[in-house]
Order: C-alpha cells, then structure tokens, then sequence
C-alpha cells in the first residue's frame, strides 16, 4: 500500500507561465483533460489556476480571456508538499485548508500534483 506522495503523484504536471494568456492556459487544461495547471514564474511554482479561477475571476468578472494574464488570477497562496510527505498528512492538509489539489514541489520546481477527490480519501490520478 502506497505510504508517501512519490507513490501515487502524477508526475510532471502540466504548467503555465504568469505571463500566458487565460485562453492559452484554458486550452491547455482542455487539451490534457485536467481541471488545473501549476503556474510558473521565474522558473518557480508561485501558484495554481484552476477552472473555478478562470470561471470567478475571469469571466464573472468580465475579463477578456484572450488578453488577461494567468497571473493576473491564479490562486497565488499556495500549499505545496514534497514527494517525501506522507499521503495521511496530505489529505490532512487538504482538509483543513478545504483544497483539492497540491502541487508536489522540490527546490521550488513542480514534480508532481495529488488529487484528492470530493471528500473523501479517494485519490484519482491527476486528468481522469
């Protein structure tokens, strides 16, 4: 039974750079079938934009897509942990600060994400 986050993180996660447009990241999402992109900035994770970020702070706010940068909405407070952490730890982070994803990070640089799904302790790998 897998114990830590090596084991069962979808490696090499999909990015996108602060700079990208919203619609670049959006088409990014759409073509890997995922629902986030970890964002990079200067060669470091700085945040995560997810499809709810495109959906509240892109288009309910009127923004134009096509011009809008990934880091003008990504969520930038962003929890991260080490391919080293155990999974009971990470479902417990991800329950008390009420997330769904977490980027897997070394050095600054992402190596991986883990999804939990709905409330329970149901991992999915990451695009299914």
């Amino acid at each position: 039974m897998a114990q830590y986050l090596r084991e069962i993180m979808t490696q090499q996660p999909f990015t996108v750079q602060t700079s990208d447009t919203i619609t670049a990241a959006a088409r990014t999402m759409r073509d890997a079938n995922i629902g986030d992109v970890v964002v990079i900035e200067h060669g470091q994770v700085c945040g995560i934009l997810t499809d709810r970020d495109i959906v509240v702070r892109g288009l309910a706010e009127e923004r134009d897509l096509a011009r809008t940068t990934v880091g003008d909405v990504c969520s930038r407070e962003l929890t991260t942990l080490s391919p080293e952490d155990a999974i009971g730890h990470a479902v417990a982070v991800m329950r008390e600060k009420a997330i769904r994803r977490l980027p897997v990070v070394v050095g600054g640089r992402a190596v991986g994400i883990v999804t939990l799904a709905g409330c329970g302790n149901s991992w999915v790998e990451h695009g299914k």
